[in-house]
């Protein structure tokens, strides 16, 4: 059985991340100990509400130095919501540049939509080759809800990405060795999230 750390760093749906998981086959831990976090097979770092608040309740804890030390290890992690938005280097909110987790380049920026924020049920295009969506049709339906979203792929030319559509594109999921991460909250999204969760931990 596949181990995995919901990171626990004062943010994110902690337990309904872990039921998940938990339904597809994992062992999970919900723990702010970078010792666990950095020991598992596999790290899912959660994310709900602002950017910076995220990232300092992250830094709090030290979470971004384990994130970066697995990614460069080459081991996996997956964020999910926010958890996806601090990895990338800046986030933009009410005028208020914040320094993100830097993993990726580029900004996480409000959507430019007449309503906002984005919530509700959405398709995705996935990523040709993709593993996270391996198995699931072109019109499954994922759970979002944001206002913010990373609108330029501004990394290596290596990653696959999934868009999604609302009033402007979005990456929806990026897949980058074993750097993964979901705009979408797979927890609240069924069993089309279930199925992203099974192929990611079994990829672990």
């Amino acid at each position: 059985m596949k181990s995995v750390v919901v990171l626990d760093y004062g943010s994110g749906n902690l337990r309904s991340a872990q039921r998940a998981l938990q339904r597809v086959g994992a062992a999970v831990e919900v723990t702010s100990d970078l010792g666990a976090a950095a020991a598992a097979d596999g790290l899912f770092v959660p994310g709900v509400g602002a950017f910076e608040a995220c990232m300092t309740g992250l830094r709090g804890i030290g979470g971004e130095r384990v994130i970066a030390e697995r990614v460069a290890a080459g081991r996996p992690v997956l964020g999910v919501c926010v958890g996806m938005q601090i990895l990338f280097a800046r986030g933009v909110e009410f005028g208020l540049e914040s320094v993100g987790c830097g993993q990726w380049p580029g900004a996480v920026t409000r959507i430019d939509a007449p309503v906002v924020p984005h919530m509700g049920w959405n398709v995705v295009e996935a990523a040709p080759g993709t593993a996270l969506f391996k198995g699931l049709s072109t019109d499954t339906r994922f759970y979002f809800v944001h206002s913010y979203a990373a609108q330029r792929w501004e990394g290596g030319p290596d990653a696959l990405l999934t868009w999604a559509t609302h009033q402007v594109p979005f990456l929806a999921a990026v897949e980058d060795g074993p750097l993964a991460a979901t705009q979408f909250h797979p927890e609240k999204s069924g069993d089309a999230g279930a199925a992203v969760l099974s192929n990611w931990v079994e990829g672990l």
